[in-house]
């Protein structure tokens, strides 16, 4: 009987801070900051746990870096587009399988360095001729060859570098991978489409951790009808606040306290955030106490890059029938490509997708410059190119709710700062692609890490409680029913 009084008392002590109005709570509490992919993974799989979960959100939508538009009158993704591993290993392929959400795989290919087929290429210098395509398959025989050979200079020196510093040793090294004219164009094509894929120049991507993330098998498959089914599913039925912009995050010993721009608090036992990496570099959230050396040094010596979509919609289709245009040029910041919707979805859409320096310079235009800027982009390639009649412009590197569009790793900084970033502090919890070490960048990533703080944050407070069941699952049953995925492709 003195045990049960005594745990009783514990109970309430730890559950009174967790209620702003003072009155007893039934069930344990935790805020979640960010509803994008991680932070509503981490509130589903909480609501599942009986916990009383509030999410925090600052835009007047949820989603995140996910942000389906359907102003065309069709969806097309502004953000995060590709499943990057469509098989069932990837933790997200259950939940599209059961929504019944087609998938339009674009590679079989599990690599960072071709999402899309070699064959699915039409590339162009910058007077419209376009490049014979066995060219465009030797000399991404022959990239393939130089970044075997960064590894060998990573191997041999201890100190980190650029990609593009590699690259010059290699050259030197080499003599008979250098090439010149039109090759050498479109090997500084492929090096852009290489930048695109960690939305970073290649003078700041680190040599040594580039390749680090484990690549899932399946290849890379584009979500036909977007992504924000999925994100309203698992959004379903949780108390989110929408315009709620957290400006003060404080921790003390039972609870934490969350206030938001208007002066609104919220209490709660813990927390999870799950913010950009921008935002967090960005010191616009005040902690208190402030987090300890190790945390901020980690959010300190990340990359955020930046890759935005100008999208283009058409009245009709005037462009070769592949999945992607390229614009081959003597440096990659004069390099661009579009992706060709039409492929994967009937729609007259191209999207044009500039990253590092060049989105950071865009972003400084107005849409309409933007567009017209990608627009004559087109031109160059198909001088018959008719107007867009749509256009929309994303803007993640200077949108204050992302201020960078996902993680990168710079040069001479360590790879483990993933899980530096990922580890608790007293009892807040921290989600996000930034904190998977193994998936960064990616959608699933994010999920993951929503789901992992989400367990990790479950027993810390239960086990406080003296509430803790090693055998009760964070996620429902239903998260392990397997139904195929739709898969196409051309």
């Amino acid at each position: 009987m003195e045990n049960t009084d005594r745990s009783n008392h514990q109970l309430r002590r730890g559950l009174c801070y967790s209620n702003v109005e003072g009155k007893k709570a039934r069930s344990p509490s935790v805020i979640v900051i960010g509803a994008g992919m991680a932070g509503i993974a981490a509130a589903r799989a909480l609501h599942y746990a009986s916990f009383r979960v509030v999410l925090l959100e600052s835009r007047d939508r949820i989603g995140g870096r996910v942000h389906t538009d359907y102003s065309f009158g069709f969806p097309v993704d502004l953000g995060a587009s590709w499943l990057h591993g469509v098989s069932k290993e990837n933790p997200l392929a259950p939940l599209i399988s059961r929504l019944g959400l087609p998938l339009y795989r674009t590679s079989g290919d599990n690599s960072v360095l071709y999402d899309h087929d070699l064959e699915s290429y039409a590339l162009f210098d910058m007077d419209g001729n376009q490049v014979p395509q066995e060219l465009v398959a030797k000399v991404g025989e022959l990239f393939e060859s130089i970044l075997k050979e960064t590894d060998k200079v990573r191997q041999e020196y201890s100190e980190d570098m650029s990609i593009r510093c590699a690259f010059s040793i290699v050259f030197e090294r080499r003599p008979d991978l250098r090439l010149e004219g039109l090759a050498q164009k479109v090997l500084q094509w492929y090096l852009c489409r290489m930048e695109g894929w960690f939305a970073a120049d290649a003078d700041t991507i680190s040599l040594k951790c580039w390749d680090q993330e484990e690549l899932l098998p399946g290849g890379h498959g584009l979500m036909v009808r977007g992504y924000l089914p999925v994100i309203n599913t698992l959004a379903k039925g949780l108390d989110i606040r929408l315009n709620h912009r957290v400006i003060k995050i404080v921790r003390r010993l039972h609870g934490v306290k969350v206030t938001v721009e208007d002066g609104t608090t919220f209490a709660a036992d813990a927390a999870i955030i799950a913010l950009p990496l921008g935002v967090l570099k960005s010191g616009t959230i005040k902690f208190e106490p402030k987090l300890p050396d190790w945390k901020e040094s980690a959010i300190d010596d990340f990359g955020v890059g930046v890759e935005n979509k100008i999208i283009l919609h058409f009245d009709k289709v005037f462009w070769p029938n592949v999945e992607f245009l390229g614009v081959v040029a003597d440096t990659t910041y004069e390099c661009s490509y579009f992706l060709n919707l039409h492929k994967a979805t009937g729609r007259s859409v191209l999207v044009y997708m500039p990253a590092g320096q060049l989105a950071r310079d865009i972003e400084k235009m107005s849409d309409e410059a933007a567009a017209n800027f990608a627009f004559m982009q087109l031109k160059k390639i198909l001088p018959e190119a008719s107007a867009p009649i749509q256009y929309l412009v994303s803007h993640w590197g200077t949108d204050i709710n992302t201020l960078g569009s996902y993680t990168f790793d710079l040069v001479g900084k360590p790879h483990d700062l993933y899980e530096r970033l990922r580890i608790p502090v007293d009892n807040l919890f921290f989600a996000g692609e930034a904190t998977s070490s193994d998936y960064p960048g990616s959608v699933h990533g994010a999920y993951s890490s929503g789901l992992m703080a989400a367990e990790d944050c479950r027993m810390r407070v239960l086990e406080r409680y003296g509430e803790l069941d090693l055998f009760q699952p964070v996620m429902g049953e239903e998260g392990l029913s397997s139904v195929p995925l739709l898969i196409s492709r051309m």
